[in-house]
């Protein structure tokens, strides 16, 4: 037992569970936790708004596996984090945000919180449906426990963001604090291990099939489940598709590789998974960006699910094996068995013809237009940079050309908002990529609708000497809406003319950060090169044309059958 004030008690078992890095802004109910952090030896990352430091956290989440941590003050702080929080839910991220609260009690022992108290929001209760767990602070004795239970429920079953509400009074108040070795929670115990039987199943039916796909999600990335996922696959010779989120579980350049399904999904991935007879789905919610109708997807397969959270398997298509259990475990579980059972199979029709549908699709990509349009770009992006570099999106138009056209060899190295469809999400995501990594090359391929949400950020990437590099694809309009009111509503644009302004390369140049625009492929080339040689904040602006769709597309309300091309 060592005596320690709530915010000391609060730095130290940060400290303790391994934390580096906090992304935040100071506030007045906060402070005393900044004025300990201050010689702590965590590094403190200043952003420009509080919706940036979740997403950072997020970013830094992504990139390393480990758990992002935010902290804003109490009120507007607070809130502006839910954004952020938000996503890392949607997207299972282990993010741990912590926010100052208004002081429980005054000097006359009457409670505050509740009496709408200067920059007072019950965040706890505005955060209940976005969070895995949240929890307010009420003695200095329990900051130890509680802050170690945060970290284990965020990054144990299926990752999610905790919050932590601390009163100001708590933060000052000393007293007798003891730092448990491990936690136990009563009514919570994640299952992590497959059931045999359901294991014999699911190999019986693999073994049987004729047509068998795997289907892969972010739970693999998220388990770190890619090697057992290319011995299962390798083994049966099972072409892989990928929801966009589990884009990099497998590398896209693997010969049973055949990338993401769903509304901007591959041609060649959409039709391979809607004739399977067979799908192993690993780690996904089956999002309905991902199925398209469900009464037309995989009707006549036989689904095998496996996923972390039991909630998942039936929610939102029927399910023949339900497997709940960690990805990894479940895979090796099934390789195992699999193994002990049969040989590893040849080349058989299956695979044949997927292979054709490969390359005939990957011949469709190809494209010899050498004009400054996002596929080609996108490609020439994959050819010169670091196959390790981490590659973050906004959300829109660039999002799914990246989706399409660029492809993604290592698990973590693709970074998204996903299930929320967050705009401004990719660049302060991209900062705490970097400072997750600080050893690789990061780049944001941005909309400039989407760039314009947290331009601010620039600030913070010059001056806390975390650079990335943004490419905009800059079409002066919200292009996915656009597009869609092109493509749905007659041509009959409404609210998407951007204008031109601001100016990207000036506006970089204002924060200090270096601005290229770009009018040829060649140029864009050399700008990539640039920015990686000197390692500055870069900032590449790349006009391109207002009426350029992403394709193929699958309308909404159709079968992923129903392409349009």
């Amino acid at each position: 037992m060592v005596e320690m004030s709530g915010a000391e008690a609060l730095v130290e078992t940060l400290k303790r569970e391994g934390v580096r890095v906090i992304f935040g802004i100071i506030g007045g109910a906060i402070m005393p936790v900044y004025d300990v952090l201050r010689d702590s030896g965590i590094r403190h990352v200043l952003v420009r708004h509080e919706q940036c430091a979740a997403h950072a956290a997020d970013g830094y989440a992504r990139a390393l596996g480990r758990p992002g941590v935010c902290m804003a003050t109490s009120g507007p702080g607070a809130t502006n984090l839910v954004t952020g929080i938000a996503t890392a839910y949607m997207d299972s991220s282990p993010v741990i945000a912590i926010t100052g609260q208004v002081n429980r009690r005054s000097s006359n022992t009457a409670y505050m919180i509740g009496r709408d108290a200067f920059q007072e929001a019950d965040i706890i209760g505005i955060t209940t449906p976005i969070t895995k767990y949240n929890y307010q602070l009420t003695s200095v004795s329990e900051v130890p426990r509680v802050v170690k239970e945060a970290f284990y429920i965020a990054t144990t079953g299926r990752p999610g963001p905790v919050l932590l509400d601390f009163p100001k009074d708590i933060q000052t108040e000393r007293a007798e604090v003891e730092f448990p070795g491990k936690v136990e929670i009563r009514g919570y115990k994640p299952v992590t291990n497959p059931h045999p039987l359901q294991v014999k199943k699911a190999v019986d039916a693999l073994l049987e099939a004729e047509r068998p796909v795997i289907l892969a999600g972010g739970g693999v990335i998220l388990s770190n489940a890619t090697p057992e996922l290319l011995k299962v696959a390798e083994f049966l010779m099972a072409p892989v598709v990928t929801t966009f989120m589990g884009k990099g579980a497998i590398p896209e350049n693997h010969p049973l590789s055949l990338g993401c399904i769903g509304m901007h999904g591959s041609r060649a991935a959409n039709s391979v998974i809607l004739d399977a007879d067979v799908l192993l789905a690993v780690g996904t919610r089956f999002g309905d960006r991902s199925t398209g109708t469900l009464d037309t997807f995989c009707r006549d397969a036989k689904i095998i699910h496996i996923d972390i959270d039991s909630a998942e398997i039936g929610k939102n298509v029927d399910v023949d094996i339900p497997i709940v259990a960690d990805a990894k475990k479940a895979l090796r579980a099934l390789y195992e068995v699999l193994a002990s059972r049969a040989e590893k199979r040849g080349e058989t029709a299956w695979f044949r013809r997927v292979k054709e549908l490969k390359e005939q699709y990957e011949e469709l990509l190809e494209s010899r237009d050498e004009k400054l349009k996002p596929p080609r770009l996108l490609r020439e992006l994959r050819k010169i940079i670091p196959v390790d570099s981490i590659v973050t999106t906004e959300v829109g138009q660039n999002q799914m050309w990246a989706s399409l056209y660029f492809k993604t060899y290592k698990p973590r190295t693709f970074i998204s908002s996903g299930g929320l469809g967050t705009m401004g999400f990719g660049f302060p995501a991209a900062i705490g990529a970097k400072t997750a990594r600080p050893d690789r090359f990061v780049v944001d391929i941005a909309g400039d609708g989407s760039f314009r949400m947290t331009e601010q950020e620039l600030a913070t990437s010059v001056i806390e000497d975390i650079p990335v590099t943004v490419v905009i694809l800059n079409n002066s309009t919200l292009g996915m809406v656009a597009q869609w009111q092109r493509l749905f509503f007659d041509e009959r644009y409404v609210a998407v003319d951007l204008k031109g302004i601001p100016d990207f390369v000036k506006l970089a140049e204002a924060y200090g950060a270096q601005g290229v625009r770009v009018g040829s492929l060649k140029e864009f080339v050399k700008a990539v090169k640039e920015a990686m040689r000197l390692d500055v904040t870069t900032v590449i602006d790349v006009p391109i044309p207002p009426e350029e769709n992403v394709l193929p597309m699958v309308p909404p309300g159709k079968s992923l059958k129903e392409m349009i091309e």
